[in-house]
């Protein structure tokens, strides 16, 4: 047993008891540590930014940078800040539902929506059988007046010379002072008659000058030049500018809007309306079309405020016309600094 025991003792490897770490060492491999997961970390970001499409666009703009001419410092546009923003809606200041001045029946309807039509453009016409009928009457009606006016211009006429003769023979004493009154009566009468000729001839001309302008609002026109936005009529129905009948008649025939007057009308709160004044410059942006910035200016500021939301109206113009702009689109306005 004791050969054997020091046999073993003769196999055993002497191993130096391992030494604690030093507080200095372990917090030197914890930095080094850290630090390696963080460049890792960028280095990983850095490859995922490069492949996205703001990437691509700073690097575009970047290299449009360099490879622009340098400009002088008086040539470069500083931006514009805004001072206050506001939000409406584009409406257009000439705009008119078009209606028959009398109650018809449509036989010819000549606009559809979104058709251009000029000022004074016929855009339907109205049965005018009665419209007719009477104008042709009171035409019938001048022309016997007129012939009631030539028979009393010649009674008139022959009365005269009449009259003189008796007038004469009564101053020489050859008549008797009742024949001279009773040829001064018909004489009288016959002016008379012809006075009332000649009104009555100018009553059937005003006449017929109404019946005339009645067939004449058997035709519609367009007030103004603009685009038809609403076809509120269709042929066969019936029109009238007093009241719907019932809702069997309509009141108006369509719609007519003035392009060139569109404009935007926000609402802005009357804390900040000192900010706003006539003619001041803004950037008008469409809902519709969030990435373009329309040129404009203030026209007017409405001067009176409302009550119930305490903000004040502002009309707002668009320095330049654009095709894209429609009626009743929402806008946004930023009003800029001078």
């Amino acid at each position: 047993m004791t050969d054997q025991a020091a046999l073993l003792n003769q196999l055993r490897i002497e191993r130096e008891e391992p030494r604690p770490a030093q507080p200095g060492t372990r917090r030197a491999v914890l930095v080094v540590g850290a630090a390696a997961l963080g460049l890792a970390a960028i280095a990983f970001a850095a490859m995922r930014f490069a492949d996205t499409p703001a990437a691509q666009q700073s690097a575009g703009v970047a290299a449009a940078e360099e490879s622009a001419p340098p400009t002088s410092p008086s040539s470069a546009a500083a931006p514009v800040a805004s001072i206050l923003d506001a939000s409406g809606y584009v409406v257009a200041r000439r705009q008119a539902t078009v209606s028959a001045k009398i109650t018809g029946k449509v036989v010819a309807l000549l606009i559809e929506e979104g058709q251009r039509v000029e000022a004074g453009e016929i855009i339907a016409r109205l049965d005018d059988a009665n419209a007719r009928a009477q104008a042709a009457q009171a035409a019938a009606q001048v022309e016997q007046q007129r012939a009631n006016l030539a028979a009393a211009r010649v009674a008139f006429e022959n009365a005269g010379p009449t009259f003189n003769r008796n007038r004469e023979q009564f101053a020489s004493a050859f008549i008797s002072a009742q024949v001279f009154d009773e040829a001064k009566a018909s004489y009288d009468a016959a002016q008379a008659s012809l006075d009332v000729a000649t009104r009555a001839l100018a009553v059937a001309e005003a006449s017929l000058a109404v019946m005339q302008r009645n067939l004449d609002d058997t035709v519609v026109r367009a007030p103004f030049g603009g685009i038809v936005t609403v076809k509120a009529a269709q042929e066969g129905e019936m029109v009238s500018p007093i009241s719907a009948g019932g809702g069997f008649t309509r009141t108006g025939i369509g719609t007519v809007v003035d392009m060139e007057s569109l404009e935007v009308e926000v609402d802005v709160s009357e804390n900040f309306i000192s900010r706003v004044r006539a003619e001041q410059l803004v950037a008008i942006t469409l809902n519709a079309y969030p990435d373009r910035r329309l040129p404009g200016h203030v026209v007017a500021i409405i001067p009176t405020a409302d009550r119930a939301k305490a903000t004040v109206r502002v009309r707002v113009g668009f320095d330049q016309r654009d095709p894209d702009v429609l009626p009743e689109m929402g806008a946004r306005v930023a009003f800029l600094a001078d």
